[in-house]
């Protein structure tokens, strides 16, 4: 039975709760990067073009990017608890369908539905905890989703490597998607235990055009930049991005319009209205466009570049893993002091991080020696676990429980786009040097010259995030009064 809200209390079991979220989210972000050391593997096996490669981590991601939208919506107006469970048994379904999958095309597939799936999950995990922690619990709440999403980033190459190297039943690289399916199966049973049941806002209602707007304004962008390089940049990819900025300002046109006539919206007028939530957003799109394409890139750097095996590849980016770790238990602790100054100090850390990786590249020698990269890589992590939890609070502090759910999807469906983009454009800067460098006759030299484009990249970005962090408004005063006062908590059933 729904507790009424006057009496209403935290529920007892959120933190138990929490952790089934995370375990979730952390299998539906993992598969984000975990499929990098598996790409030459795969590639051989199905005997795939480099085009269908790409499109392997370009499916997911452009599918995950695609759907967080609406489905952060749809779990404010069908229940989240309801939509996240729904989203894991659909994710472990679609797990199954890519460890099995006979050719690159029903690979492909597999994974794109894959992301879909990912998406039903992952709006409702920060929504849920936004209305079943108390105040002074949500700092730590946020920096564990924080630490969560960052170590699903890092360590994706590690546990990668040991599948593969492992070679499980003589599966090679298809145990790093049948790993998900006894994980699954325990989030769903522990899911339905544990997380409170939680009525829909049935007032909220489904804006199909605006789905159908979103969703063209992504694609519009991120397809061309993903497919430009394979086609050597053809007029329609400029002209598709080109049109991505109309499509785009119809959407928020839209979105007024629905709001004027008191009818559901994708995104709620009032956000597109909020400059704390735009502005964090904004940052937060450009941070996470330098994460997984320095990921991508180590990789290929690594393992094709100077020969290591993934299990090696994953191991020696292992230090940043760490970093994150630290650094987001302590973040944890401040809750939610000094938002913007730990934003600031985050991003110098990463900048001054990858500078030194790009150094170390430059007299990288054979066999490699992976020791030179590991203080820059746990200064690295130690940066990016300073700066995720605090970029989080900051953005979604100022929304209401009602649209928790469209405002965690909005920013999540950003954060994808923004490391689609990145992936896409480290990837022409990576390959077109490396192409160029190819014809000189040394290729541990080409692959250095390359790597070395790449990061620049980060560095310019973790910089402008830096610069940027101070652009942000300050987060208002608990308790204060407003807009942004303290909201009353949303009722929510009791578990099992």
């Amino acid at each position: 039975m729904t507790m009424p809200h006057e009496t209403h209390e935290y529920p007892p079991t959120r933190w138990i709760a929490m952790t089934v979220l995370l375990i979730a989210g952390f299998m539906n972000l993992l598969d984000v990067t975990i499929v990098n050391v598996a790409l030459p593997s795969m590639q051989k096996d199905l005997g795939a073009t480099s085009s269908e490669i790409e499109w392997v981590v370009a499916a997911y991601a452009l599918a995950f990017s695609l759907g967080l939208l609406p489905f952060g919506r749809l779990g404010d107006h069908l229940g989240r608890r309801r939509i996240f469970l729904i989203g894991v048994v659909l994710f472990t379904v679609c797990s199954f369908l890519c460890g099995i999958a006979p050719s690159m095309n029903t690979l492909i597939i597999a994974r794109a539905l894959q992301g879909f799936s990912g998406a039903m999950m992952a709006p409702q995990t920060l929504a849920i905890a936004q209305v079943i922690f108390p105040p002074q619990e949500r700092g730590m709440a946020f920096s564990l989703f924080g630490l969560t999403a960052s170590l699903a980033s890092v360590t994706g190459p590690v546990a990668g490597g040991l599948l593969i190297e492992g070679n499980l039943w003589g599966l090679d690289w298809r145990p790093i998607f049948l790993v998900n399916i006894p994980v699954g199966a325990m989030a769903i049973f522990a899911g339905l235990r544990f997380i409170p049941r939680m009525a829909g806002h049935s007032g909220t209602g489904i804006d199909f055009a605006g789905i159908v707007l979103a969703g063209i304004s992504v694609f519009l962008l991120v397809f061309p930049l993903i497919e430009g390089r394979e086609h050597d940049w053809p007029l329609w990819c400029f002209a598709m991005m080109a049109a991505a900025v109309p499509a785009g300002l119809l959407f928020v046109l839209w979105q007024r319009r629905q709001a004027r006539l008191s009818r559901p919206q994708l995104v709620p007028a009032a956000l597109l209205a909020n400059t704390r939530f735009l502005g964090g957003t904004l940052i937060s799109t450009i941070f996470f466009s330098a994460v997984p394409s320095f990921f991508l890139i180590l990789a290929v750097f690594f393992q094709t570049g100077f020969g290591l095996t993934p299990l090696q590849s994953g191991l020696a980016s292992m230090p940043f893993s760490i970093g994150v770790l630290l650094s987001s238990l302590a973040s944890g602790r401040l809750g939610a002091a000094w938002p913007r100054t730990r934003i600031l100090v985050g991003a110098l850390m990463l900048a001054v991080a990858m500078a030194a990786v790009r150094h170390t590249v430059g007299s990288s020698t054979v066999p490699l020696d992976t020791i030179a990269f590991l203080p820059y890589l746990l200064l690295g992590g130690f940066g990016l676990g300073t700066a995720i939890s605090p970029m989080f609070q900051t953005v979604l502090s100022t929304v209401g429980g009602r649209d928790a759910g469209s405002a965690s999807g909005a920013l999540q469906s950003f954060q994808q786009a923004g490391g689609a983009l990145g992936v896409a454009l480290v990837g022409q800067i990576f390959f077109s040097t490396l192409t160029s460098k190819m014809g000189a006759g040394d290729p541990h030299a080409a692959f250095v010259s390359a790597m070395q484009a790449g990061v620049a990249y980060q560095i310019v970005i973790y910089l402008v995030v830096a610069l940027g962090a101070f652009l942000l408004p300050r987060p208002p005063a608990h308790g204060a009064h407003g807009a942004h006062a303290e909201r009353k908590p949303e009722p929510v059933a009791e578990v099992g």
